[in-house]
């Protein structure tokens, strides 16, 4: 599941007034929950979980991400449709990884189009919050790829 998927969930959690949200695709399972007091005050957190088909956790989960931190990111996007690579090879590290600081112009990504593959550069200097794609996953233009936090 990407981050658009998960917007959707909770925009239709707010929508029909729910409290609490279980989905299962594609062998995962994700619950959203809202804090108590119906919508979420500013700054709190809302609870990710997920879990693999069996009931094991993923290893990023259970995720708390703060709200205050996600609306001050800026999403980097995708500018061509292709396919996401975090690293330059299979068995390379990835150029980024959540919690790094990115400077202008540092390669982020690769987007294969076309059999071309293009590096993705930083615009801005910040911290990657979140990678949002799955290496080796298609993107769409303009699809978000990271949420970064300014520096």
């Amino acid at each position: 599941m990407n981050i658009k998927e998960i917007k959707e969930m909770l925009n239709l959690m707010n929508e029909n007034g729910l409290a609490e949200l279980e989905i299962e695709k594609d062998g995962m399972r994700i619950r959203l929950k809202k804090m108590s007091g119906g919508d979420a005050a500013a700054g709190a957190p809302i609870i990710i979980e997920r879990h693999r088909a069996g009931g094991e956790h993923t290893p990023k989960e259970p995720q708390i991400i703060a709200q205050e931190a996600l609306s001050n990111a800026v999403e980097i996007k995708a500018p061509m449709v292709g396919t996401f690579y975090r690293a330059p090879s299979p068995e390379a590290p990835p150029y980024v990884e959540a919690g790094q600081v990115v400077e202008p112009g540092q390669v982020i990504c690769i987007i294969e189009a076309m059999k071309l593959m293009n590096e993705i550069k930083s615009e801005i200097k910040g911290k990657i919050v979140e990678v949002v794609v799955e290496n080796a996953e298609p993107v769409e233009f303009g699809q978000p790829l990271f949420l970064v936090e300014p520096i």
